[in-house]
């Protein structure tokens, strides 16, 4: 004997999410269109009455073997609107997917609809977290996913095959302990999933006497630096660059403050980064025999002349060192383009 309970209706007031009857078949396959196609991948924008006969055929038996999926039809001003599906993918954790019909997109239906089934996926299914994933062309299902609690947490990719391509996915999901999207922390934690991170780097510019400054010699590229590294998440530029200095080549330097923010263009490989060079003040050049380099990213470190500056490094990182020489002493940082300074507005109009 089944112990599974009958299907539910679910509703806000507005949208419901209730079973599929037989005589909503025909209305629904005659609603698809050609967006439902692209994105999962149908070989026909109109299924025949028997293909999605059998598509609810399966959605009932999967209902009733144990909740493995449940599959609502949507129901928006009394008429089939589109559907919304959870899949059970164990340990607790449950899949969503969901397809508005023709004409019904725009209204806030979708978002009604996901989150009344993440509530029915927590409070009745018991699962703890719910992800969805979205091809990132379609702009539409991410907004609904984000307007429905789901964060985002990471691309896959070339994840499926569908329609005989390999389609990326933005991976979203929900957890059961997380804040209501309704909810101030909700929210903000929505909007900070998705909104873009710019990587920042730290470097300190060391100088010795008539202006040398102190450059690496690193493993992993065959132009020189100054010293410093990547930002960790949660950390202050400021922090940063001390804990690289101490890490890299065992000084125990102060950062006294900003000289230059460069923007670093996308290169070689890495994405768009905002390097930050600080002050690290003028010092006697034995402080190099104290040094100790971390062997895996340092080869050897010495103060160097402008000269030197201009053969050992990239062109980028001379214009940014020479602005940063430019600044010290100055009454603010510069903001660098890859080294280059901001041409001055005109104020003459």
């Amino acid at each position: 004997m089944s112990t599974v309970p009958p299907q539910p209706t679910l509703t806000d007031g507005v949208v419901v999410l209730r079973p599929w009857r037989d005589d909503d078949i025909e209305v629904a396959r005659l609603a698809h269109d050609e967006e439902i196609a692209r994105w999962f991948g149908f070989p026909a924008v109109i299924p025949s009455y028997e293909q999605h006969a059998d598509a609810v055929h399966r959605w009932r038996e999967k209902y009733a073997d144990g909740r493995s999926a449940v599959n609502f039809l949507i129901e928006h001003d009394d008429r089939p609107s589109g559907t919304v599906e959870v899949r059970d993918a164990g340990d607790h954790r449950g899949e969503l997917s969901w397809a508005l019909y023709a004409g019904t997109r725009g209204q806030g239906v979708a978002t009604r609809a996901v989150r009344l089934l993440i509530r029915y996926a927590f409070d009745e299914l018991g699962m703890k977290r719910v992800e969805a994933r979205v091809d990132p062309a379609n702009v539409r299902s991410l907004r609904v996913a984000s307007r429905a609690g789901l964060r985002r947490e990471g691309v896959l990719r070339q994840h499926e095959t569908i329609g005989g391509e390999r389609r990326d996915h933005v991976i979203l999901a929900r957890l059961s302990a997380d804040d209501e999207p309704s909810q101030a922390a909700g929210f903000r934690a929505i909007l900070n999933a998705g909104l873009p991170r710019k990587r920042a780097i730290s470097q300190l510019l060391v100088q010795g006497p008539e202006q040398r400054v102190l450059l690496c010699q690193l493993t992993y590229k065959a132009d020189w630096d100054l010293p410093g590294g990547v930002v960790e998440v949660g950390e202050s530029p400021a922090v940063a660059v001390v804990r690289e200095v101490k890490e890299e080549l065992a000084l125990d330097l102060p950062a006294h403050g900003l000289l230059v923010v460069d923007w670093l263009p996308p290169w070689s490989g890495w994405d768009d980064a905002l390097c930050l060079v600080f002050d690290g003040g003028v010092h006697d050049p034995s402080i190099v025999d104290a040094v100790v380099l971390e062997p895996r990213e340092i080869v050897s470190a010495e103060f160097c002349t402008a000269t030197q500056v201009r053969e050992r490094c990239r062109d980028f990182t001379a214009r940014r060192i020479e602005q940063a020489l430019v600044a010290v002493g100055g009454t603010g940082a510069e903001f660098l383009h890859s080294g280059v300074p901001l041409p001055l507005s005109d104020s003459s109009d």
